[in-house]
């Protein structure tokens, strides 16, 4: 089991994820793309990443938002292997992301 991170390492992790935050136990980003097969697409493709990581994300898909977020629940929270997904997550997304919130 990883061990989460504490307040101090967090704040310092999400200075490199410009666009996550902090929800509750979970770190998460929220994506527009350009039309609803383009983030059912983008859903696939960080589905496969995920499953190729043995790490998965929550993801909520809305029209053409989608968000993901990511948490280890083993720890409870956000450890390491959540911010080294994240950041996975931002290269994968690059191409398809039109507007982020």
């Amino acid at each position: 089991m990883s061990d989460h991170l504490d307040a101090e390492q967090l704040a310092a992790a999400l200075t490199t994820l410009p666009g996550w935050s902090l929800k509750g136990a979970a770190i998460e980003r929220q994506f527009t793309v350009t039309s609803f097969p383009d983030a059912v697409a983008l859903l696939t493709r960080l589905a496969f990443e995920a499953e190729t990581r043995d790490h998965h994300p929550d993801f909520v898909l809305e029209y053409r938002r989608l968000t993901v977020r990511f948490w280890t629940h083993t720890a409870n929270g956000v450890t390491q292997k959540d911010i080294d997904a994240a950041h996975v997550t931002d290269r994968v997304v690059g191409p398809y992301a039109v507007f982020e919130k």
